[in-house]
């Protein structure tokens, strides 16, 4: 298994780089006043006493210039544990480097190391370069699933 040196797990002095790398991807999906994301939660996700979250970085020139975040999910279907990848971004100067792709396949590895069966995330359905990086990579959209999200007001109602 070949490993990119350029991407490696995420280390405690790493999250306000990832930090600021989430802020720039809401501002990319159009919707920068609502991450709300804090270093400090950062930290305490990845690093607290039970993480619930994961990260591999990218770097460049000493850098970080691109993360993915990711946590495991569960098919009851298979049996076995999947990766959710919820954030990966590559800063646009950086694009086209083959980070991204690198970043994918260090989940990829994961997967395979630890005999779990699927890689899983959500892209816009405007955003249609990642799109095309995604199946160029053989990633298959399922377009039969439709996500639903309860937030805010309509979650604190139901869980009342």
């Amino acid at each position: 298994m070949q490993i990119d040196e350029r991407i490696r797990r995420a280390r405690p002095d790493d999250v306000p780089a990832i930090v600021e790398l989430v802020y720039a991807l809401a501002e990319y999906e159009r919707e920068p006043d609502a991450c709300r994301l804090t270093a400090t939660q950062l930290d305490t996700a990845l690093f607290g006493p039970t993480p619930a979250v994961f990260a591999h970085v990218a770097e460049h020139d000493g850098e970080i210039v691109g993360c993915a975040l990711w946590f495991l999910n569960f098919s009851t279907w298979r049996g076995v544990h999947g990766i959710y990848l919820e954030d990966l971004f590559v800063r646009p100067e950086q694009r086209g480097s083959g980070l991204g792709k690198a970043l994918l396949t260090a989940l990829a590895q994961e997967c395979v190391k630890h005999g779990y069966e699927r890689l899983e995330w959500s892209v816009l359905d405007w955003n249609t370069p990642a799109i095309d990086f995604y199946v160029a990579l053989g990633a298959r959209p399922q377009s039969e699933w439709t996500t639903f999200r309860l937030t805010d007001d309509a979650l604190t109602a139901l869980g009342s």
